[in-house]
């Protein structure tokens, strides 16, 4: 798990790049001094997760194309791990940025009263060696921020990502958030966002992101084309308090 962890890390923060030979399982046993067995089960769970293939003739190399961020815990996460947020073949164009009135839906989950102003930010995130689009999102923020935080109204992507930047400007911390996501077929709008026909399949999904008192600092909706895996590491119970 160590070993595989390190290589993992190593493909998520752009230090191994897609294409490049990753050690094999002999040099893993030799730098690692683990067992060949062992070294060859690194090996073959990191090919399950898709991050690697063997390629005849040259070895094991990484494949990340398919490996992207799909929803925004994924971003926040690579944020704290490798300071960017977007992975190597990947990066956003703003394409819209107003002070609006704010939908009922979004005041209410931004806590905002009916009809208050928000700032809209909506986005398509582009592959960048394919030059195709694989995900959209729009992004909402409590209109006062629009004083505070200037940069939101400016069609140019935050390079250390909105979270940050906000947390620059005000103090305000993201320490956690909620995403829902769910299946369903492509709009008008995604159909012109992401370059698929209309009634595709997509993933579509909604996030709320809290500051340290407790307040919705963001709400965002975003779709993403299909065959795109959104990876969640987790712990269960441990082994003493397993039943």
């Amino acid at each position: 798990m160590q070993v595989a962890n390190h290589i993992r890390r190593q493909i998520q923060s752009g230090e191994l790049r897609d294409g490049d030979t990753i050690p094999s399982a002999r040099q893993i046993s030799r730098d690692w001094k683990i067992s060949l067995a062992t070294a060859t089960k690194v090996l073959a769970s990191l090919r399950s997760e898709g991050l690697v293939k063997a390629v005849p003739g040259i070895g094991t190399v990484v494949t990340v194309l398919n490996q992207q961020y799909t929803s925004p815990r994924d971003r926040f996460q690579a944020i704290r791990r490798s300071g960017r947020i977007y992975p190597p073949n990947e990066a956003a164009q703003i394409k819209e940025c107003e002070l609006v009135s704010a939908p009922d839906q979004v005041a209410d989950a931004l806590g905002l009263e009916s009809g208050s102003n928000a700032i809209r930010r909506h986005r398509v995130t582009m592959n960048t060696e394919t030059n195709t689009p694989v995900s959209a999102s729009t992004s909402w923020f409590d209109g006062a921020l629009a004083e505070s935080a200037p940069k939101l109204l400016v069609a140019e992507r935050l390079v250390q990502g909105t979270p940050t930047y906000i947390e620059e400007q005000t103090g305000r911390i993201v320490v956690s958030g909620r995403d829902q996501q769910c299946a369903d077929v492509a709009t008008e709008q995604d159909a012109e966002d992401l370059r698929v026909p209309v009634g595709s399949p997509v993933l579509r999904g909604r996030n709320w992101v809290y500051d340290q008192e407790g307040s919705v600092i963001e709400y965002g909706e975003y779709v993403t084309v299909s065959g795109r895996w959104s990876t969640y590491d987790y712990k269960l119970a441990d082994e003493q308090g397993a039943k």
